[in-house]
């Protein structure tokens, strides 16, 4: 049969496959989109197009589970500049978490009809294939899971722990017209309780591929210590932030979560983002404590580079926060052990006028995230390879792990019957991040200045390039995919 595409000279990299951490070049022959072959000197008679890797990398396309498109900008328009970033650094599936509330779309209500508006405004724009995970907000939102995961193939769903009891940058006032709840509405532990309660049964009901994400901090402990560091009034920037938000906050929200998963029954559950040792350290213990809860552990990329005092001013503020150098070095620790199971960009574009308070060095009036999938795989790569971190492994945290788990069963490998998702990258590449590079719609990042040691020079989604020679071209092809819970 005819091929769309061959790829020949290409060195490729298979999640968990140690023989391929020092591949040999090979050739990928594409048929509609998908991966027909991989195999040394395939004919390239019956080839439509052939490109030459050169002995480049080949990854599988990059699987980001975690990021927020339309959080701070109207979703179309954020789903077109940012599926173009995440292009541009060989992202080719992106996960985007949503909720009702402010940010997003701005409005509460019932996700029967909220994700079809989500679905509309996506449509067309995407130069990557998407998915969506849900937060419950709501006990209807509870009543609404099996529905969700049957009718828009949701199977992935998400606890905010700690709104509620505070704000998303900080210090809050008003929680209740935050999130747009009913006035007998609590987001509270109970309502977790529920949520995974509701999660279970779906699994128990529908299909194991339903799983819960949490993201870990404790409303009360950052409450008071917000306060301290502002009564003491001696850290500033995003020292100051860490110290509002400090890393037990993330254990005992932990702790709690993988107790209330035991008790439960809920057996899928992921913790997301760790930023630091004790919240790795807390997410172990929890393992150990509850064999029967399938427990996956998440970074961001943010967390591997950066830390409160390398980061490029605060437009590094992140929930949970950047850290001291010595929990970046933990977390290397801990991803090199492989107790790290993906890493992820948490990419949420948040534009300069956006992102800043009238005083721009007041963290605390700063908004929370920044955008960051252009250096996921090209910083994971180069800083994974300078501390021994195998490529196989490489391509299981950002590509086979996260597909896995999240039951997106055409992704994550470069292997025959496999979506032809391919990323070209060189590892030899020396480049400078600059802000002004990038294709997303964020005019800074807290990466400017940093030396990075690889580079993606092309992507290819199911077969078609969507990026020569570093740059995004063609019209957005990508789709929204839905999951099955088998």
């Amino acid at each position: 049969m005819a091929t769309d595409l061959l790829i020949r000279n290409a060195r490729v990299v298979r999640p968990g496959d140690p023989s391929t951490d020092h591949p040999e070049p090979v050739d990928i022959a594409v048929r509609d989109g998908i991966v027909s072959a991989v195999a040394p000197n395939l004919p390239v008679t019956d080839a439509a197009r052939v490109v030459d890797a050169h002995g480049l990398l080949a990854f599988p396309g990059v699987v980001d589970a975690h990021q927020h498109w339309g959080i701070y900008r109207e979703l179309s328009q954020d789903t077109e500049s940012e599926s173009r970033a995440c292009a541009q650094g060989g992202v080719t599936t992106s996960m985007t978490y949503m909720r009702t509330g402010r940010y997003y779309l701005n409005r509460g209500g019932a996700y029967r009809d909220f994700v079809p508006e989500v679905l509309e405004r996506m449509s067309g724009r995407s130069f990557v294939d998407h998915a969506l995970h849900l937060a419950p907000m709501s006990a209807e939102h509870i009543a609404e899971i099996p529905a969700l995961v049957a009718e828009f193939g949701i199977t992935s769903f998400k606890i905010f722990m700690f709104y509620g009891g505070h704000g998303l940058h900080g210090r809050s006032s008003d929680q209740a017209d935050f999130l747009m709840l009913g006035p007998h509405e609590r987001y509270d532990l109970a309502h977790f309780e529920f949520v995974m309660r509701a999660v279970q049964r779906a699994r128990a009901k529908l299909g194991p591929h339903i799983s819960l994400s949490l993201h870990c901090e404790t409303a009360e402990i950052m409450a008071a210590y917000t306060e301290l560091v502002a009564r003491e009034g001696i850290l500033t920037g995003l020292r100051a932030y860490s110290a509002s938000r400090p890393p037990h906050s993330e254990g005992l929200a932990i702790t709690m979560a993988s107790y209330l998963a035991h008790e439960t029954g809920l057996a899928n559950i992921n913790l997301l983002h760790l930023s630091s040792a004790k919240a790795v350290e807390a997410a172990l213990t929890m393992a150990r404590a509850f064999p029967r809860v399938d427990f996956r552990r998440e970074v961001t990329i943010g967390h591997l580079l950066a830390d409160v005092d390398t980061a490029h001013g605060i437009g590094g503020k992140v929930n949970p926060p950047l850290r001291d150098r010595d929990d970046v070095e933990a977390l290397w620790r801990h991803l090199l052990a492989g107790e790290i199971d993906w890493v992820v960009s948490d990419h949420a574009c948040c534009r300069d006028e956006q992102k800043f308070g009238d005083d721009r060095d007041d963290v605390f009036a700063a908004k929370s995230g920044f955008g960051g999938a252009e250096y996921l795989l090209p910083g994971l790569v180069g800083e994974g390879l300078k501390r021994g971190l195998p490529l196989s492994r490489i391509a299981a945290l950002t590509s086979g792990n996260p597909a896995r788990r999240y039951g997106l069963s055409g992704k994550g490998d470069i292997a025959r019957g496999q979506d032809a998702d391919i990323v070209l990258i060189d590892p030899d590449a020396r480049w400078t991040v600059r802000a002004a590079d990038s294709e997303s719609a964020q005019e800074y990042t807290p990466f400017e200045g940093f030396e990075m040691n690889a580079r993606v020079t092309d992507v290819f989604l199911r077969g078609r390039q969507v990026v020569g020679d570093g740059r995004v071209h063609g019209d957005p092809n990508g789709t929204y995919l839905r999951r099955s819970p088998a």
